[in-house]
Formats: C-alpha cells, structure tokens, sequence
C-alpha cells in the first residue's frame, strides 16, 4: 500500500516537475496568498478617485469666484476710463489744447484728478492723435509729476492698433512677457497692465486721443491670494487671446501654449484635463469668464492631490512587507528548483558570450529549461557553420579587392603609354601629333582623378584640351567661344559637367550638320545662383524629343534606359550635391539649343 502511494506521489511529482509553468505556478501562488497587494492597489484607486474629484470641485468652484472678481476689477477699470458727463468738454480741451493754454490746464487737472481718485495706478499718460503728444502723470520719490511730451511711433504699437480696431474701443496691454513695451519714454516698463481707451469725437466718429492706464499689480495679487496655492502648483491669468496677465512661471506658460488643450480652452465648458509637462503630470482646472472671457488656470501635479492617497498606501506597503517576509521561506525553496538549472546554462551562455563558440550546455529533464538548453545547443552549432562560412567570405571579399586594384593599374598604364608615343611624335617631327596626345593623356589624367568637385579654371583647362582634340576631328566646322566671368573662375563645380554639356552639342550639332557650329560657353552670377550655360546654334532638338529628354530627369537613376544617361547623370549629380534649388535645365527651338546649370551661391558649402 505504501509502495503503491509512493508511486503515485513520486508520478505526480514528475508530472509537474516536467513543465515550467506548474513551478512558476506555485511561486506566485504562494505570493498572492500572502501578500494583501490587490487590496492595497483598489483601496489607493479609489482614494486618487475621491481625490481628484475634491480637488475638481473645490478648485473649480473658488477659481469661478475669484476670476469674477478680477473681470470687476477689469470692468471697473473700464468705467472709470470713461469720462461720462465731461466727454465733450474733454474731447473739446484736446482739440484746443494746441492754442489754447486754458484747455491744455484743463487736461492736466483732468489727469491728476484721475491720478489721485485710485490707488492702483502708476501712471497715467494722455496721447492726442493729431499732434503726437503726448501728456504723462506719474509719481517721481515723494512727488507726483506732469509731463509734456512728444513721441512718433505710438501709432505702430500693437495694443494702438488693437484699441483702434477694437469694437469697444479699448485695449489691454500685458507685460508680463519680456518683449512687451508700452511705446512712451519711461524709465521702466510697468509690471503688470496697461489699459488704452480710445477717445472719440462724437460728432465725426474721428480719433482724437488715446488714454492710457498703467497698473500696479497690487490689486490683482490681493484678489488672486484667495487662491489656494501649494508647492508645485501654477497659476495662470490670460486674456481672451491667452495673452498672460499673470504667471508664477513664465516657463511652463511657454510649455503649455504647444499643448493642445490649451487651444481649446472654454470649448468643454471648464472641464479639467490632464497635462503631461516634462517629468511630471497635472490636472489642469480653469474658469472662463462669462463677462468678457478671461481666463484663470491652476495646473495641479497629480502628486499633489494623490498626496493623501500615497500615505495610506505606504502603510498598506508596510503591512504587506511583513507578509512579504514569511513569504520569502517558501519562495526560495521552490526558487532553487527553478533557478539551479537557468544558472547553469547562463554559465554557458556566458562563456559564448565571451567567445567560446563550442560552449554547448548538458541537457537535463525534460521541462522547459531543458528545452531552452536544447535549442540554445542548436545555435551554438549554427553559430559554429557562419562563423565558418564568414571567413570563406572575407577570403573571396579580399581576392575581389585584390582584382580591383589591379584593374585600378590599367588607367594608369595607359596614361603612361600615351606619354611615351607623345616622346616617340615628338623625336620624330610630328608635333601635331604629339599635341593630340598630350591632351589625350591630360584629359586621361584629369578624368581618373579622385576629385569629384573642382574649381571652374580646373573644369576650362579640361575643356581646352578636350576641344582641342574635337577641333582635329571637325575642322573649321567647330567654333567655340568662352564668356566666363572671372569672379567665377574659383567656383566650385562637378567634375566633368561642362563637358558633359559640350559633349551634347556636339553629338547634337555638329554631328548632325555639315555647316560651321557655334558653341558658346558662358557663366554669369544672379543674386543666388551661378548660371552655368552651354549654347550651340545647330538644328536644335525636336518638341517630342526634347519632352523625352526632361522626362527622363524624373525617373529614379536606377530605372534610367537608353541615350541621354549623361544629361540624367549630371542632373542627379546636382541635385545630391546642391539639394532641389539646383539642376539642369534645357531650351530648344529650330536656331539652337541651351542647356543650363543653376548652382547655390556657395558651391558645396551649400550642402
């Protein structure tokens, strides 16, 4: 009986010892039943719920009663900008104020009554359209100074542009930005806000003066400390345009114009949303003024309001530890089953790392690690075959570069050869002869050298030699003429390109007729290119053709056929050395043809 249970243990055992999965398995098995790690997790959700919910609700209701206050204030401001029952006696003084000493004290009793009614105001400025004075009251230490001004240049002032064109008349000025300026000679720019109300003639709608209001910010401070506010919270006041009236940090308003709530602030009716800012995550909660729609944002960092909720789940950390611990016996002991095995074949995992490339593991059991084992033994040995087919590789890659350089001799000798029959022409009398040869083995020479780019005297000199050797060939039937700027001569051009073009019009012109062909190589300079052209005045080249021509400059190099390879060479090659602003370009009717290079100012330093 006890054999019999023995047995049947022992098959059991094997069974499950036989599949990895069954020993992962118990291990965590034993985790969960000991660790409270599920309840610590749906206790702190539902507390970063409750969280955001409260900090949602409570920001949103005081953000409402403070922004309310800060458009009275605004509004208040705006009353106060209106003169009301002395608007014609105003409009009247500014019209007079140029012959007129009564209206000009008028105005400054005007302002100074303005000045001293409030307490927000750091000053005061009245700018009379027509004339381009401006009037200034502002306190100076202990003293309270009027100023008389002119000054150009405030109707190009953006906020003077916006009051202008402005429905209400009026227009608000932050300088909460650094490039913001108010225009008016001060010794410094305000802190906060300007407000600009335009001043009309009633009778013609005309502008007669603009009056500005500089404000100190301690009204608005005082209003906006009704706000809660904690160590990595922001605060934002923006206009109707989300021009900043007010920011803690003027970095994360920065940051936070490219996202895109940002842009669609008041089209969800307030609805907070989160903001993804660097390294950290915030709830965004804002209010839109129902008066004028101005705008007041709290960005709250989620570690903030989970504040509370990560205690509690610290403690619940806490707890589970303790359980953690007396877990930790019975992992390890059915770990060890586990990690026995992996450790001896990250042993020889090691070892063909470090290039032991026959580090081959023993295969023991039959559950997954053996399976690994098994097919990490595979690799091992087609590791082995490429390692082998690898060299045999490198051997034939290194006998094809040996033939290569050999073939890279032959240009060379040729080079040579025609030297020595140019000395042979020579001994004998024959210097035509010698000449050809000797432009023969230049242009040899210059065609195989390294250089892809040269300078355009290097490019002529070529074009000489190769011309002479052309003019041998058709007589008098070829004329060629050369109008190079001499600024030109140290620009930088591929090699080979004008002849490239020469080349064209001679298989094309001169080839094709039996009268006298004029080839004119001309280079002029434009404000951003140099123009590079070659010009023949033989039979031209037919409409249809000249259309297969073009086409062919729109086909990839790779799927190029037929004639014309040159022209789709030099194209290709202008285009990766110079980018899309360069290329070649080609006019043709029944009295000639020309063909044209564009090249950036700057040769390849335009690359």
């Amino acid at each position: 009986m006890n054999k019999r249970l023995t047995a049947a243990m022992k098959s059991m055992i094997d069974r499950v010892s036989r599949r990895l999965v069954n020993k992962l398995n118990l291990l965590f098995t034993s985790i969960i039943i000991l660790i409270v790690g599920s309840l610590t997790v749906i206790s702190y959700q539902m507390l970063q719920k409750e969280s955001i919910s409260n900090s949602i609700a409570s920001t949103t209701n005081n953000l409402m009663l403070v922004n309310q206050k800060l458009e009275d204030y605004l509004d208040g401001i705006e009353q106060f900008s209106l003169p009301h029952n002395k608007y014609d006696e105003i409009i009247r003084a500014v019209m007079q104020e140029g012959n007129d000493y009564a209206a000009r004290m008028y105005l400054e009793d005007y302002l100074r009554d303005m000045f001293y009614s409030r307490k927000d105001l750091e000053s005061i400025y009245l700018y009379l359209i027509d004339q381009q004075k401006y009037y200034s009251i502002t306190r100076e230490a202990y003293n309270i100074t009027i100023r008389v001004g002119y000054q150009g240049g405030i109707d190009e002032q953006p906020w003077y542009q916006e009051a202008m064109n402005s429905p209400q008349n009026r227009s608000f000025q932050s300088f909460v930005l650094p490039d913001a300026v108010s225009g008016y000679p001060m010794t410094s720019e305000p802190e906060f806000m300007g407000y600009h109300r335009v001043l009309r003639s009633i009778a013609s709608r005309e502008p007669r003066a603009v009056l500005s209001f500089y404000l100190k910010p301690t009204v608005k401070d005082s209003i906006m400390s009704d706000i809660p506010f904690e160590e990595g919270e922001h605060l934002m006041f923006l206009d109707p345009n989300n021009v900043p009236f007010h920011t803690d940090d003027l970095g994360v308003y920065e940051a936070s114009r490219s996202a895109p709530w940002f842009q669609n602030l008041g089209d969800d009716s307030g609805s907070p949303v989160t903001w993804p800012n660097e390294d950290k995550r915030y709830l965004v909660v804002y209010d839109v003024g129902q008066q004028d729609g101005w705008k007041l944002i709290k960005p709250i960092p989620y570690s903030s309001i989970y504040e509370a909720a990560t205690k509690a789940r610290n403690l619940s950390y806490l707890i589970g530890l303790i359980f953690l611990v007396i877990s930790v016996v019975l992992v390890t002991l059915t770990s060890n089953a586990i990690t026995k095995p992996l450790n001896r074949l990250s042993r020889h995992m090691r070892r063909f790392s470090e290039g032991t490339f026959d580090a081959e593991a023993p295969v023991q059991g039959k559950d997954e690690i053996a399976f690994l084992t098994l097919h990490f033994n595979q690799m091992v040995r087609r590791t082995n075959d490429l390692i082998n087919e690898r060299y045999r590789m490198k051997l034939v890659e290194k006998n094809a570069i040996l033939k290569a350089l050999e073939a890279e001799i032959n240009p060379h000798f040729l080079y040579n050869a025609l030297q020595a029959i140019s000395t042979k022409a020579l001994k004998s009398g024959n210097d035509d002869v010698a000449d050809m040869v000797d432009a023969l083995a230049l242009t040899l020479r210059y065609c195989i050298s390294g250089k892809d780019i040269v300078y355009a005297r290097e490019e002529l000199k070529h074009i000489e030699r190769y011309l002479a050797l052309q003019t041998a060939r058709f007589g008098s039937r070829l004329q060629v003429d050369i109008e190079w700027d001499e600024a030109l001569m140290e620009l930088q051009i591929p090699k080979l390109s004008i002849q490239s073009l020469v080349e064209n019009s001679i298989k094309h012109a001169v080839e094709k007729v039996s009268t006298p062909v004029t080839i004119v190589v001309r280079a002029t300079v434009s404000e951003s290119h140099a123009i590079i052209s070659v010009y023949d005045n033989g039979p031209g080249i037919s409409p249809d053709r000249l259309e297969q021509i073009l086409q062919t400059f729109e086909v990839d190099w790779e799927e190029q056929e037929g004639e014309n390879i040159g022209l789709k060479n030099l194209n290709t090659r202008l285009k990766l050395l110079y980018g899309d602003q360069s290329g070649l370009a080609i006019h043709s009717d029944g009295s000639g043809t020309e063909m044209t290079m564009r090249i950036p100012r700057g040769g390849v330093e335009h690359v």
